[in-house]
């Protein structure tokens, strides 16, 4: 009987793992190729500062712009602090028996589908406070649909820091608090930032929470009170409702893609850059 050689094996595995990752980037390559050749042809500067007309098969989009920004800007100031918190408390003081019960609980609610999220959303925010069909409505939906990813993002940031540090933080006499502000959260900053851009990825490309929350208006906000159509209910609201819309909805899309690209170079830019100044003056 021949054995094959560990070595054969090791490149068998990794010959799987490029195709794998070859196949994932061609279909990712083509469906952008797709939105860039489709899309591309309605982005210009109009269709960044006009407002739709005739259900946006004309105009632009500068109203789903603004409504976007305001949601996910409530989303991520209402998430953040309460994400980074959670997380703080639960690795670095409270007590570890308990963590495997908080595990499962924010596993569970970051698997339980949007549109389940739209309806507590509709029912607590908009009816119970009064908050109607409105961006703020919207953004504190969303705030609960990426506080479980965000929570454990940052937990896994925090776990991943060398108990070392906080051992030679103590035998310097620095406090809990000041070992975790100056050297705990600089040196989890990767895992925070991969957080964050967890849940603006899931935030600004969510579709069925909002329609139950934030609306489907496509005039311009006044206030976070006003109801706002976004990027992603534009898109749908051209593609399945709107005969002929469906290069509006190709060039919409092509802003989503864009924009998410900008925020992701952005968020790990500067949370690369803040570490890294941090850490120096360590």
């Amino acid at each position: 009987m021949v054995r094959r050689h560990p070595a054969g094996k090791e490149q068998g595995a990794t010959l799987m793992v490029w195709l794998v990752a070859l196949g994932i980037t061609a279909v990712f390559l083509w469906l952008l190729s797709d939105v860039i050749w489709q899309g591309g042809q309605a982005v210009n500067g109009a269709f960044l500062t006009q407002a739709p007309a005739k259900a946006g098969l004309e105009g632009g989009i500068a109203p789903i712009l603004v409504s976007t920004g305001l949601v996910l800007g409530v989303c991520i100031g209402v998430s953040l602090p309460l994400g980074l918190g959670t997380a703080v408390f639960l690795t670095e003081f409270s007590p570890q028996r308990s963590h495997r019960v908080i595990r499962l609980s924010l596993d569970i609610l970051a698997g339980v589908p949007s549109i389940v999220f739209g309806l507590f959303g509709n029912a607590f925010f908009s009816r119970v406070l009064g908050l109607g069909f409105s961006i703020l409505s919207g953004g504190l939906t969303l705030a609960c649909m990426v506080l479980p990813i965000l929570i454990r993002s940052i937990q896994v940031g925090l776990v991943n820091v060398p108990r070392e540090y906080r051992q030679a933080a103590a035998a310097l006499g620095l406090s809990r608090l000041g070992t975790l502000k100056t050297l705990i959260l600089p040196a989890a900053l990767p895992g925070i930032a991969v957080g964050i851009l967890l849940g603006i990825g899931r935030a600004i490309a969510e579709t069925a929470a909002l329609i139950f929350t934030s609306g489907y208006v496509d005039r311009m906000p006044t206030s976070l009170l006003d109801s706002g159509r976004v990027l992603s209910i534009h898109i749908f609201d051209l593609a399945m409702n709107i005969p002929g819309g469906e290069q509006n909805a190709y060039g919409t899309a092509l802003v989503l893609v864009i924009l998410l690209i900008v925020i992701n170079t952005l968020v790990s830019w500067f949370a690369e850059r803040f570490r890294q100044s941090k850490l120096q003056i360590l």
